[in-house]
């Protein structure tokens, strides 16, 4: 069986983030959120959100790179507890040992502060940090303690989607890097997932076209799976139900949470549609 998660990143960072979820989780196909501990609109996503949604699965979006620390660390954030790190300074210093310890006490407190009131599905991050080699087996080490199955990887097959506006931009180039990146350390960290028994998708699709995914998009990519007979794609989006410019990524990606049709093509594909649970 094709299985193809929707799962928004950004659940807890803003109200308008949370929204989205509420509005793609009852009129849509969205059935899994990654919740952010340390994000602006935490409690209302908490205490607004998740009680009209019994059934979504959520997930625990680690975070390093955005907003203020949950534990106090010099190497992690600054004097008013800010993150002042980004995907490479993270890279270089995952093999040093203090700071290893500093970031499992804020993975730790991240995820025990979801977990006090929900039980996470699964584990993603922000600005992809937990494929680092070693923050990924740290966090396959505390996904086996905190019995949370599911552990995300970036692997994307490459494809084309014919629209000139979508290819001849800035952002393409600088997100075809991103994917060869993330493929080649795909490959080491799938062999964690096995070592450590743990679940994870086959593909994703959200890298190729950040920051401009459509039902364009996502349709095109899910084609270019199609002639296989078993695997798991996950579609990872940032959706926001309100903000002034109608035409930002955000808007888009909402409104195609509730695409009947665009859902109707995901099922005539061969795809079932499942939440992190399902897997």
């Amino acid at each position: 069986m094709k299985k193809f998660i929707l799962n928004s990143d950004s659940f807890g960072v803003s109200k308008d983030f949370n929204r989205a979820v509420l509005n793609g989780y009852n009129n849509g196909f969205l059935k899994s959120a990654s919740l952010t501990a340390n994000g602006d609109a935490f409690e209302a996503a908490v205490n607004e959100i998740l009680p009209e949604c019994q059934k979504i699965s959520v997930g625990v979006h680690l975070n390093l790179t955005r907003g203020k620390a949950l534990t106090p660390s010099v190497l992690l954030s600054d004097e008013c507890k800010n993150f002042k790190l980004n995907f490479f300074s993270i890279w270089y210093n995952s093999s040093k040992k203090e700071f290893l310890y500093d970031v499992e006490k804020e993975f730790r407190a991240q995820i025990e502060k979801v977990a006090a009131v929900v039980k996470p599905t699964h584990l993603d991050s922000l600005s992809y940090i937990h494929c680092i080699p070693e923050i990924f087996k740290l966090t396959c080490k505390l996904a086996k303690e905190y019995n949370i199955p599911f552990v995300r990887t970036y692997f994307e097959e490459f494809y084309i989607v014919p629209d000139l506006k979508s290819n001849l931009n800035i952002r393409y180039p600088f997100n075809i890097g991103k994917i060869i990146l993330l493929n080649c350390l795909t490959l080491y960290n799938r062999k964690l997932i096995q070592e450590y028994g743990l679940k994870t998708n086959d593909y994703v699709i959200g890298v190729t076209y950040s920051g401009m995914m459509s039902n364009k998009t996502l349709e095109a990519g899910l084609k270019t799976l199609s002639d296989e007979d078993e695997f798991t794609v996950e579609a990872f989006i940032n959706p926001a139900s309100y903000l002034r410019n109608i035409n930002d990524a955000h808007s888009k990606e909402f409104k195609f949470t509730q695409d009947k049709l665009l859902e109707d093509t995901v099922y005539r594909m061969g795809y079932e549609i499942v939440s992190h649970k399902g897997c």
